[in-house]
């Protein structure tokens, strides 16, 4: 088990390096001269020169490569290029409506998605079952942002229940608040999560309950509840893990959308504006933590099939 451990943690360092590799090679090999488009169209030829020794571009590839990792291997993200503040400080004062969203979406998520594709797999064929499969294709056709203004529109204008925009914290303006704020956001962004893990929860456990242990349960005598809760579940459990790994790709893609829509000021939207303002040093260092943030939440779900799956340590 702990062999397993140690080879799963280590395999993240290569996935790293080839993602650091790539952000690096994408900003430098791109057409055009960085320093040029950060200087703007009125710049000067000196201004132009200022940008790029402050950026290091000077130097060789190699060089800044070399000189780029030897900052990172710090803990140094760089400094952005309009606030002249640190990457990481940009990332600390935004991380928190940014995480909150994120648990509040996979929470939410969970808690609808499994439970409907538990129902439709049980009742295969039924009207229920087509209802959940609508709702999937549904889910992952319709783009984030139609979907939000959509909501904004029939639950915050027309019906008054939910504020528009904006976010308010649980430690200055109490449980309340942050959950009539978030709220919308959290409904927006979870759609196409739940999509996903409802069609995988549905084909997993249909899958199960073809099993024999299944029928010898059921002639046992045990209620249909414990043997989809105890038995299907369970068993069914890896891939539906494995799904919600690999939805946070889908997550992390649609705070950007979510928190522009919402005017939320969390990392999404300073994703946005850096992009707007050319702020290459903090999309490279956003692009490399959210990078880390999905290898490691992939990491701890294949560390959880120890525990859902025995069998996998050997």
């Amino acid at each position: 088990m702990l062999r397993y451990i140690l080879t799963r943690v280590l395999s993240t360092i290569p996935v790293m390096m080839v993602v650091a590799i790539f952000v690096f090679l994408m900003l430098r090999l791109a057409p055009g001269d960085p320093a040029a488009v950060i200087a703007g169209d009125y710049a000067t030829a000196e201004d132009v020169i200022r940008i790029r020794e402050k950026l290091g571009l000077n130097a060789s590839i190699p060089v800044q490569f070399l000189k780029w990792v030897g900052t990172l291997m710090q803990g140094d993200l760089g400094t952005s290029i309009f606030t002249n503040l640190p990457v990481t400080t940009l990332i600390g004062q935004r991380i928190e409506p940014t995480l909150m969203l994120g648990l509040t979406t996979i929470v939410f998520a969970v808690l609808v998605a499994v439970p409907l594709g538990t129902l439709a797999a049980w009742k295969s064929g039924s009207l229920i079952d087509r209802f959940v499969m609508l709702f999937s294709v549904g889910g992952f056709s319709v783009p984030v942002f139609v979907l939000g203004y959509i909501l904004i529109y029939i639950l915050a204008m027309q019906l008054k229940w939910l504020p528009v925009q904006g976010y308010k914290n649980i430690y200055d303006f109490g449980v309340l608040a942050f959950l009539r704020h978030i709220a919308l956001p959290t409904m927006t962004l979870s759609v196409i999560f739940i999509a996903l893990i409802a069609r995988m929860t549905r084909a997993s456990v249909m899958e199960v309950l073809q099993e024999d242990y299944i029928r010898t349960a059921r002639a046992k005598g045990q209620s249909e509840f414990k043997i989809l809760t105890r038995h299907a579940l369970r068993n069914a459990a890896v891939p539906i893990v494995t799904v919600i790994g690999i939805g946070i790709a889908l997550l992390i893609g649609g705070v950007v959308v979510t928190e522009s829509v919402y005017n939320i000021p969390g990392l999404g939207r300073l994703v946005l504006d850096a992009v707007l303002a050319r702020d290459y040093p903090i999309i490279q260092g956003l692009i490399l933590f959210f990078s880390f943030v999905y290898v490691l939440i992939n990491l701890v779900i294949d560390l959880s099939y120890i525990v859902l799956d025995p069998r996998i340590r050997y």
